[in-house]
């Protein structure tokens, strides 16, 4: 039932603590809804326009209206329908052969699309330091576009982890070597640092290898590349060679 307290509730789940604090999240719109029926997160309930579209997921439903939607909605213009599910408990897998490091991604459209390129790319699990943006953000699982129910995300501490793997660490600089004449290691962990400063000095220490996407334009003035870009760029490159 959609009482006063339910949206209080619901609409506090923007942030962090609230999420923590009740063990939920939000996904927005049926296309994204619908990719829950295959994963393992639980649904606990759906807000829904036409609640019959999603019966197939056996999850409880409330029929709401338009506006009632807009008030439980983070979108700009609402879709269909809201899922409300649990976090689910965090799972670490072992190394697996190519991984995406994150150090400090701040920006949840960024984390999102990073998920979704995992996604495409095949790659089952993403690393983060403890600061980077938390994935259950309405943004970032809007941005994923389902994806998140795909790739295994994994907080911890960043140093450690780099200490302990047995896995290549790929970092990017503009002095590294040119991402299309680098051979990819059959285990590798390619490291995205955080969109204004770069990944920190302790990480990049721990650096194996540099690579570089060189620059083609004739003013050479672009600065940088968003770092959800560069990542496509990067692994197109490196899974090029690959059927």
């Amino acid at each position: 039932m959609l009482t006063a307290h339910t949206i209080k509730v619901l609409q506090s789940l923007d942030k962090k603590k609230f999420r923590q604090k009740y063990n939920l999240f939000l996904v927005e719109g049926n296309k994204i809804i619908c990719e829950l029926s295959n994963s393992n997160f639980k649904i606990k309930e759906i807000f829904s326009i036409d609640p019959q579209k999603l019966e197939f997921l056996d999850a409880p439903s409330t029929h709401v209206t338009d506006n009632e939607l807009k008030r439980l909605s983070f979108l700009k213009t609402p879709k269909d329908s809201v899922a409300v599910c649990f976090l689910k408990q965090e799972t670490v897998l072992e190394d697996q052969n190519v991984q995406l490091v994150l150090d400090g991604i701040q920006d949840p459209g960024n984390l999102g699309t990073i998920i979704r390129l995992a996604d495409w790319f095949g790659i089952e699990q993403i690393i983060c330091s403890e600061d980077t943006v938390d994935f259950y953000n309405p943004k970032v699982i809007q941005a994923s576009m389902g994806s998140f129910t795909r790739v295994n995300i994994v907080y911890c501490d960043l140093v450690r982890y780099l200490l302990n793997t047995d896995n290549i660490n790929i970092g990017t600089d503009m002095e590294g070597e040119s991402i299309y004449t680098f051979e990819k290691p059959a285990k590798i962990n390619l490291i995205l640092g955080n969109e204004g400063n770069g990944m920190r000095e302790e990480t990049e220490r721990l650096l194996h290898k540099k690579i570089s996407i060189p620059r083609f334009g004739k003013s050479q003035s672009t600065e940088s590349l968003n770092v959800s870009m560069a990542a496509g760029i990067i692994l197109g490159q490196l899974y090029s060679g690959e059927k």
